[in-house]
């Protein structure tokens, strides 16, 4: 089965109130990872936490599940 590792644009970056960012999580969320230095990497611009598209991409393949690799 071939993996989607492009669910967010690659050279785009996404801040905090970006519809897409909803895949992951609510702005809730998402601070509750920076927090415990968990979730996907991101740059903080003073007060402005922005997203970059090929970080999240790595992100969500990192844990990509395939329930049929148990191999049954």
């Amino acid at each position: 089965m071939l993996a989607v590792t492009n669910i967010f644009e690659n050279k785009r970056s996404y801040v905090l109130g970006d519809p897409e960012l909803e895949l992951l999580g609510d702005r809730d969320k998402l601070a509750q990872w920076r927090h415990k230095g968990m979730g996907p990497a991101y740059y903080r611009l003073g007060r402005k936490i922005v997203y970059r598209g090929g970080d999240l991409n790595q992100w969500v393949e990192a844990h990509r599940v395939d329930p049929n690799a148990g191999g049954k």
